[in-house]
């Protein structure tokens, strides 16, 4: 029978080609992929220019062969948080550019060397809370010849061998999680020095066992390596003894985390480093019980100590450590203290005495008073003369005067912290130490500013307060943080001549400009980001210059922050991405331009319709109408249409064909003579002529209206001069009116044609004459003396007149 085994069948299961896999499209524009959290079982597929590739907290529980295929751009991996208990040997080989991979709190078992093989770029790897007990066979991380941090270890790790780090010689951080070692080979760990920082994560066995101890702290301690000790737990006696190894290597920075000790275990460590040349000191979380009996320690010589940090600090049964002047020994040195988030509401004066070297002290998230404060502070009788900057930040002070009456003393004084505090009120007037540069009332109440603050700040921050203006003249101030106010404006820049840097984001400012920085005579930064910006041409032009870098100010805090408010359809549009259209931005030269261009415009319609006779024509149809409603007016008074006929017909014609019309139509129809065929002359018929009839004094177009009106007939005598006389043609545009609108038949008009000429002749806009000359047949002058004689009798015939 053949077995294989679980991770070899999950590894066929996972890489076969024709299972298809599931792809995350969360990638932003650097191409950072983030795909944690997204209940993915294997890795998804992503961009292949993908530059970062975060799958934490995923399910992923095998990494294929074919999974990280084509990903040679990828320089961050992350894998933390899955159940990965398999990996192909060669399934990181395409990521040639890989500098971070991320691998801890996983199920591998077994380390491969064979999964680094191609990563000679990898600068930090994390293999920690994996259920390996060793590093596995061979030299695991000798390809890694860039590797800078490494950490590794876990719960399980049970062993660590000379040999397995070997390769590695040039880690800047090292982190190894030991809390349950128990085989150790010296000079495991010596492979990797020097270093910058380690890390030792020490919980559990390790310190009982006093060989194994002093063998790995020996091995990280050297003068230049900050060692970090986690998880430590120092009660019971000789638990100290492997720091002895510590302090004949001469480390002189030693930093506790989650550190539980009592009062016997550190006299126990003080003397154990008797004498070594420890100068910084740093323990976060600490646990400190016993009853405060220091006295074994008195003796011991730590004058090499300069800073000593304290944090998150819990004494059981404080009642017992009411003072720690018995460690006077240990408080002459230092030249930076600090004690934070430690329920701390007094140091007595008499510790502050104690402290004849301090130049930094931070007492910040704690108890203090204003009461308790004078205390610490000795009364301000000056007693830390040599303190140069003071954090007591989140505490419970509330009178500003009191504390500007505390420092005053401090001659040295430079930068004090007082924000977090409880300040609703300025004084008018405060006593400061001439030296004070840097002031922080960050994060109060305050609502006024007053000349309480000193001249000599070059550094002040106001932020997170309720402000609402800023006017006192700070002439040496170089910096000035104002965000999370209520400003309505920039502060003026004249009361500020050196000002360097401004912050006001967050506040409500709705616009500035460069009339607003032009006070500032040597601004170079600014950040006005996070507020409600109200978006006009002039703030949008100008801040995208002042993001594009254009002038003396630089708007530091990214084109992101600034973000419109108003108008309503531009709401929550970035600013550097508007674009106002010239209609908003220059209304009056809009306006102006647009009058302009409607005025030229106006004109030269005007003038074409002048040259096109547009407004004889509308005044012609004002008359027309006129004249309707007159003769519909006269009809309804009962007034005979027969009544209104003067003329038989209306004869248009032309001033330069009036010889013919004088010599030739007037006599044959007005005098006809004596026929012989009919044995009678045809009855006389009355014409009407402009140049006889019209009265004078009158508008002609009325002349014309009223001449067709009082006559039965319209002769037109069409010729060439017809054509081009403009008399004429508003006669014909009458006419032309009068038959659309069908007052008058077809047979109102009589064309009478003087020489040949078409219809085509006729201007187009005549619709309605040029088909009276399609459909009617219209009458021919002719030119030889034998037809006349019908020409006349086809006039008359035309006129409704019998022989």
């Amino acid at each position: 029978s053949i077995y294989f085994s679980e991770d070899f069948l999950l590894l066929l299961l996972t890489s076969n080609p024709e299972v298809r896999r599931p792809s995350c499209d969360r990638c932003d524009r650097r191409l950072a992929c983030n795909c944690s959290c997204g209940g993915w079982t294997c890795v998804p597929t992503v961009t292949d220019r993908a530059l970062t590739l975060d799958l934490s907290f995923n399910y992923i529980t095998a990494v294929t062969g074919d999974d990280l295929t084509g990903h040679g751009a990828l320089g961050s991996l992350s894998l933390h948080g899955n159940k990965v208990s398999a990996i192909h040997p060669s399934a990181f080989d395409p990521l040639w550019s890989l500098e971070e991979l991320d691998l801890s709190d996983n199920q591998l078992s077994v380390l491969d060397h064979r999964w680094f093989l191609r990563l000679g770029a990898l600068r930090e790897l994390n293999l920690l809370h994996n259920p390996y007990s060793r590093l596995g066979s061979g030299a695991v991380f000798r390809p890694l010849v860039r590797l800078r941090r490494l950490r590794f270890g876990g719960p399980a790790l049970e062993e660590l061998k000379r040999g397995d780090l070997s390769g590695v010689t040039e880690l800047e951080e090292l982190t190894v999680d030991a809390n349950n070692l128990t085989r150790y080979e010296a000079g495991a760990l010596a492979y990797v020095w020097p270093l910058d920082r380690v890390t030792l994560r020490l919980r559990g066995p390790f310190l009982g066992n006093t060989s194994l101890a002093s063998a790995v702290l020996g091995d990280v301690s050297y003068p230049e390596t900050q060692l970090v000790l986690e998880d430590l737990n120092v009660m019971r006696n000789r638990s100290a003894q492997p720091f002895r190894e510590t302090a004949s290597r001469r480390v002189r920075k030693i930093t506790f985390r989650n550190f539980s000790v009592s009062d016997e275990a550190i006299v126990d460590l003080l003397m154990v480093m008797n004498g070594a040349p420890l100068t910084s000191l740093f323990i976060d979380g600490l646990t400190l019980s016993g009853e405060g009996r220091w006295e074994r320690a008195k003796r011991t010589d730590h004058k090499s100590i300069d800073e000593f940090f304290m944090r998150n600090v819990v004494v059981l049964k404080v009642f017992h450590f009411a003072s720690f002047l018995e460690l006077s020994f240990l408080l002459h040195y230092p030249s930076k203290v600090s004690i934070i988030n430690s329920q701390v509401f007094v140091m007595p004066c008499l510790t502050s005495r104690l402290l004849v070297n301090l130049q930094y002290l931070d007492l910040s998230d704690n108890l203090l008073t204003d009461l308790t404060m004078m205390e610490t502070l000795c009364n301000g009788d000056g007693t830390l003369k040599g303190l140069r900057a003071l954090n007591v930040s989140g505490n419970a002070l509330k009178s500003l005067s009191t504390m500007s009456q505390q420092v005053a003393k401090l001659s040295k004084l430079t930068h004090l912290d007082i924000s977090r505090n409880g300040y609703s009120f300025m004084p008018m007037g405060c006593t400061w130490p001439s030296t004070l540069r840097y002031l922080n009332i960050s994060r109060a109440k305050l609502t006024s500013i007053t000349p309480c603050l000193p001249v000599t700040l070059e550094v002040l921050d106001l932020s997170y307060n309720d402000l609402n203006r800023f006017t006192v003249p700070l002439p040496a101030l170089r910096e000035l943080h104002l965000s999370g106010n209520k400003l309505l404006r920039l502060p003026p820049g004249g009361r500020f001549p050196n000002l360097q840097t401004l912050t006001v984001q967050s506040n409500t400012l709705n616009t500035f400009g460069p009339a607003d920085l032009r006070g500032y005579k040597r601004l170079q930064d600014l950040q006005a980001g996070q507020n409600k910006f109200v978006c006009s041409c002039d703030f949008v032009h100008f801040l995208r210059s002042a993001l594009r870098g254009v002038g003396d100010v630089h708007l530091t805090d990214g084109a992101e922050s600034y973000v419109c408010d108003s108008p309503l359809h531009l709401q929550g549009e970035p600013v550097g991405r508007v674009r106002l259209s010239v209609v908003a931005c220059h209304r009056v030269l809009f306006v102006s331009v647009s009058c302009g261009a409607a005025l030229l415009v106006g004109v030269l319609a005007c003038v074409l319709l002048w040259r096109l006779h547009a407004f004889w024509y509308l005044k012609m149809m004002w008359a027309w109408l006129r004249a309707k409603r007159s003769s519909r007016r006269r009809r309804r008074d009962g007034e005979a249409s027969e009544q209104l006929l003067s003329y038989d017909a209306f004869v248009s014609y032309s001033e330069r064909d009036a010889g013919w019309v004088e010599n030739f139509l007037v006599p044959e129809l007005e005098e006809p003579r004596y026929r012989a065929t009919t044995h009678r002359a045809p009855r006389p018929l009355t014409l009407c002529l402009h140049k006889r009839d019209f009265l004078p004094g009158h508008w002609i177009v009325d002349n014309i209206m009223s001449a067709m009106e009082r006559s039965r007939r319209t002769v037109f005598v069409l010729s060439e001069n017809f054509v081009l006389s403009d008399w004429c043609r508003y006669e014909l545009d009458f006419s032309h009116f009068k038959l659309f609108d069908g007052s008058a038949g077809g047979e109102a008009a009589i064309l009478v044609l003087l020489e040949p000429l078409s219809k085509e002749d006729v201007p187009k806009r005549f619709c309605k004459l040029r088909k009276l000359m399609s459909s009617n047949t219209y009458l021919e002058w002719p030119q030889r003396e034998e037809g006349r004689a019908e020409f006349w009798r086809r006039l008359r015939c035309a006129n409704n007149e019998d022989e």
